[in-house]
């Protein structure tokens, strides 16, 4: 049992199998948020931001997932979105952020249909406590990257290596949304929002062969469109579904479910763009296709290897725009890791940082001028942090945090972000 009553998660588990997370970094205590909240808003208030987007840990609320409700954790969230609205900062919360109880991975875990409803339940918890104070909401971070970096590759916890089980999580996980979203709707309030953020990659095909266009076709079905669909249109992408059919059974649904989708629309989509993904027919048997990460000559690459490609965002937020009925957009995640070296007077000029964020600005502009209706935009992220298979060796704050001695330094980063608030934009 962790500090205050949270319940051990699916991460803890993960981080105490060796060879799991870099270093044998462990997320306990990450940047310590959860002791120096206060210290934390008054530096959001420093920096003039406008909104905090912050994730509320379910094993805080229900320790086990579900029946026995920590009330310990609610007060906590309580007097952080409280503390946010005295400095004028708007509440974005997110449900999930990856971080399953260990109690509901032991019953089956995503796989299990049940763990949807438990789910819902959860949130009409928070809905219930805190709907007068949270005006925008977030079901989901990332699905994708929980059901397939969980399920099938096993870069992340639970750490399965298993695609049929991965299409099912996914299932479970868009249900799970869109009963949270029912449930919203039954508590709403002040005219508060709710939506789902996905990380989206803009996909381009290695070569104009029609077995490469074919591929990054189908590479965009399972990481975008499986997820974009169901949510806007309430079907999946049958081409996909009848690929899954083949290799190993689409996922096992209930009647109802895909009209459940369907019931549930969202008042914005939050994008997480970080870099585009090129395609490629696979080279070997089995796979659908291979991703060559566009590693073209005199590109620029941050810490993670991502290539930066402002331009994909331009091309996404149209996109989303163009297909899926001119929806409301804020871009919830968008930054980069990089070295930070720290200078003989303390400072950290991160112009890499700097230019990085300039840019996907100015395609964020472009898009907002060709009437893309982009509401928000959050840089991850405030503050270094545990950056989950990666541990403590990759850096994405505006902020440098001494985990050590978890001393707060503001980069240079900070400091420009501070002015483009003040003027409104790049």
């Amino acid at each position: 049992m962790g500090e205050e009553g949270r319940g051990q998660t699916i991460w803890d588990r993960f981080c105490a199998t060796p060879g799991r997370v870099h270093g044998g970094h462990s997320g306990e205590t990450a940047c310590d948020h959860y002791h120096r909240w206060r210290e934390d808003v008054a530096l959001m208030r420093e920096l003039g931001l406008r909104s905090y987007r912050f994730s509320v840990a379910w094993a805080r609320i229900f320790p086990d997932g579900s029946g026995r409700l920590n009330p310990g954790g609610l007060d906590f969230y309580q007097r952080l979105v409280d503390e946010l609205a005295a400095a004028g900062i708007v509440s974005i919360a997110t449900l999930y952020h990856w971080d399953l109880p260990q109690a509901l991975q032991d019953r089956g875990g995503w796989e299990a249909r049940d763990t949807a409803y438990r789910f819902a339940d959860y949130a009409a918890v928070l809905f219930g406590r805190l709907g007068d104070r949270v005006r925008l909401w977030i079901t989901h971070n990332e699905p994708y990257v929980a059901a397939f970096l969980g399920y099938k590759t096993g870069e992340h916890a639970p750490g399965f290596q298993d695609e049929a089980k991965a299409v099912q999580v996914a299932h479970h996980l868009l249900l799970s949304h869109a009963l949270a979203v029912k449930v919203y709707r039954e508590h709403r309030g002040n005219g508060g929002k709710i939506g789902i953020s996905l990380d989206l990659p803009f996909v381009e095909a290695a070569s104009d062969h029609p077995e490469d266009r074919a591929a990054a076709d189908l590479f965009d079905a399972c990481h975008n469109r499986w997820f974009l669909d169901p949510v806007f249109c309430g079907r999946y992408p049958e081409e996909l579904l009848e690929t899954y059919r083949r290799r190993h059974g689409a996922p096992r649904m209930q009647a109802g479910d895909l009209e459940a989708f369907a019931a549930a629309p969202i008042d914005f989509l939050g994008v997480n763009y970080y870099f585009r993904q090129v395609v490629r027919r696979p080279e070997h048997r089995g796979e659908l296709f291979e991703v060559t990460q566009a590693h073209y000559p005199g590109g620029s690459f941050t810490s993670m290897g991502w290539e930066i490609w402002p331009d994909g965002l331009y091309r996404m937020l149209t996109r989303l725009h163009r297909e899926y009925g001119q929806p409301e957009l804020i871009v919830t995640e968008n930054g980069a890791a990089f070295p930070d070296d720290r200078r003989h007077d303390g400072r950290i000029d991160d112009q890499d940082r700097v230019e990085y964020l300039r840019a996907h600005f100015t395609a964020a502009g472009r898009a907002m001028a060709e009437g893309v209706r982009l509401r928000g935009y959050q840089v991850w992220s405030l503050l270094d942090n545990f950056e989950w298979a990666f541990g403590y060796d990759r850096r994405f704050g505006l902020v440098h945090v001494d985990y050590p001695t978890q001393k707060r330094t503001p980069k240079s980063s900070a400091l420009w972000y501070r002015g483009v608030i003040e003027q409104g934009g790049v």
